[in-house]
């Protein structure tokens, strides 16, 4: 004799389709002009910084630089759904969350420059730094999700991160946590369809990346992450049933990359570029344009004076990372303990202030 165990089901939803048409019924948000003009301007803006951060990185000055072309409505749709309380816990490829929730321009360059004084916030204290170790984040997002509550705190901890870190472990153990604790966080999977050189269908026999949620107790479900409309609204529901003590719940978001994994990749290697072309097609800005033409009169005067005021940001915050003195040797040694071990104590005397 069987028994049915559990059951389940993957919702996957999207507002607008790659031409940029609506498809059912839009959030109420999507009929305010100036909330999607502020939403495209901030996927405009990050493409912007990504433009400069690879040619700088070309140049020799910049270190290496994970691109988020092709990416940018799910950075900047889940962090316009986010509240100041709340704590991003971000991968390397959510420039656009960072920038929306107030890392400046010039704190990324930093960063991506190699200098921890990049990862000194202005703006969002309490968001963590960006994690280059895959799937390190979401334990720390489950940790940080356990504190509000002990402390009585109102916030939700979002971590991100790609399709190749639902292969870890660290992943698996944060979404245990998530669902035994009924933690208020949630886990956004940026489903590019490539961890490095390894196409998503390589990495997992399971349907979707959202049905692994099922295994912690939690919800799943995926949404279109070209579509900044439905990742937003997709991220208010989530945060709202957290809100509400319901605890977590996992999003995955389809997208794909349209560049190299990072500027130390050369992703011809692996794949054809008539592939990458049918993604272009896809693409979030063209798509969130073409609507705001359609039904908020956006047209070629605002495109090009959003197109100038960015450009002319970028730049100049690029021109000020390169005019800051380096930081001294010495710093190097600033941030891996709070008392220095007697050898890396003297690496750091020897290191010196030059």
């Amino acid at each position: 004799m069987s028994t049915r165990a559990a059951s389940f089901r993957i919702d996957c939803s999207a507002c607008l389709d790659a031409t940029g048409k609506p498809i059912g019924k839009l959030p109420d948000f999507a009929g305010d002009a100036e909330t999607l003009a502020s939403l495209y301007a901030a996927m405009v803006r990050t493409r912007a910084f990504d433009a400069k951060a690879v040619a700088l990185q070309r140049t020799g000055r910049l270190g290496t630089y994970g691109s988020s072309l092709g990416q940018e409505a799910i950075g900047v749709g889940v962090a316009s759904a986010m509240r100041a309380e709340d704590v991003l816990l971000p991968s390397f490829r959510e420039h656009g969350a960072q920038l929306w929730r107030g890392v400046t321009l010039e704190e990324l360059f930093l960063y991506w420059g190699g200098d921890e004084r990049g990862n000194d916030f202005a703006g969002p204290r309490r968001d963590f730094p960006v994690c280059i170790p895959v799937a390190s984040q979401f334990p720390h997002a489950a940790g940080v999700a356990l504190a509000l509550v002990q402390r009585g705190e109102p916030g939700v901890a979002v971590a991100m991160g790609g399709d190749g870190a639902t292969s870890k472990g660290d992943f698996y153990e944060a979404l245990n946590l998530a669902g035994a604790w009924d933690l208020p966080v949630v886990f956004v999977i940026s489903n590019n369809q490539w961890a490095i050189s390894v196409r998503r269908r390589e990495q997992t026999g399971a349907g979707t990346l959202a049905q692994k949620a099922i295994a912690g107790g939690l919800p799943g479900e995926q949404v279109d992450g070209n579509d900044v409309i439905a990742v937003r609204a997709a991220t208010e529901r989530a945060l709202a049933r957290a809100r509400d003590g319901q605890g977590g719940c996992l999003i995955e978001c389809l997208t794909y990359r349209l560049g190299d994994h990072t500027t130390a990749d050369d992703a011809s290697r692996y794949r054809e570029d008539e592939e990458v072309s049918v993604h272009w097609k896809e693409e979030p800005l063209v798509r969130l344009r073409n609507f705001l033409v359609a039904r908020h009169d956006w047209d070629k005067a605002r495109e090009e004076a959003l197109l100038r005021e960015v450009q002319a940001e970028v730049e100049a915050a690029a021109d000020r990372y390169l005019a800051i003195e380096p930081a001294p040797r010495r710093a190097m040694f600033d941030h891996l303990h709070a008392t220095l071990p007697p050898d890396i104590a003297a690496l750091a005397e020897e290191a010196g202030d030059g």
